[in-house]
């Protein structure tokens, strides 16, 4: 499980950790993130993958679920609780196509969901598209107060009344886009289009693991679902 950087490293280059048990795959992926220019190392189940990732320091976690000694499911979830990987990319590649799985992926705080077989062309295409939108400018200063929160879309930070809310990368671009337009009505079409843009094939039920999730961190007042429509944000 010991990195394996390209021939000729490149400091610039998104480091990428691939976890799965299974050598064929990580053969395959392997090569073809290598050859993409990307740096990449590769763990055999979840513990590795942990033990890993503090040296290793991955932009990007591409994670099988099933597993053994430490599921997929479980290392998201371990991942997310240390401050660093907050907002790390971690995407789960999975034979698992049941809707169940997808939403705890989700709920783990995963940010996408491939199913197996693995296509490479179409898989550095989504990864060429998540860092296009890393490396997109950000704001000098964005930030939105509203009904108790502050939104600093900068820092990507949550204040509510004083008290800092951590939030992960897609839970806070949910919460920051609709309270930007507060009062305003979002399906959940639009929703998925402007957090996880079309380069991205996630279910609508994601949406509604992510509200959950923000819901349970800032209170079920700030946002309101309009059955049958979607959600908005309240200033009320």
């Amino acid at each position: 499980m010991q990195p394996a950087p390209t021939a000729n490293p490149n400091p610039n280059a998104y480091k990428i950790l691939v976890v799965d048990d299974d050598p064929d795959i990580v053969e395959l992926l392997e090569y073809n993130l290598r050859k993409e220019g990307y740096t990449v190392a590769s763990a055999a189940d979840g513990q590795q993958a942990l033990a890993l990732a503090p040296e290793f320091g991955p932009d990007i976690v591409l994670l099988d679920v099933m597993m053994p000694h430490l599921d997929g499911i479980a290392a998201c979830r371990q991942l997310r609780e240390q401050p660093r990987f907050k907002d790390t990319y971690i995407i789960f590649l999975t034979a698992r196509a049941e809707e169940f799985s997808e939403v705890a992926a989700f709920d783990a705080g995963a940010d996408d969901f491939i199913a197996k077989p693995i296509k490479p062309r179409a898989l550095l295409s989504r990864l060429a598209a998540y860092v296009r939108r890393d490396k997109e400018p950000q704001p000098v200063s964005d930030t939105i107060e509203i009904n108790g929160l502050t939104i600093d879309r900068t820092a990507f930070a949550v204040y509510q009344d004083g008290r800092k809310i951590l939030l992960p990368k897609k839970e806070f671009e949910l919460l920051a886009f609709l309270a930007s337009s507060p009062h305003k009505v979002f399906g959940r079409d639009e929703l998925l289009q402007n957090i996880w843009g079309s380069d991205v094939f996630v279910l609508a039920r994601t949406v509604d693991v992510h509200v959950r999730k923000v819901r349970e961190k800032v209170g079920d007042h700030h946002i309101q679902t309009i059955k049958g429509v979607g959600y908005k944000f309240n200033s009320d």
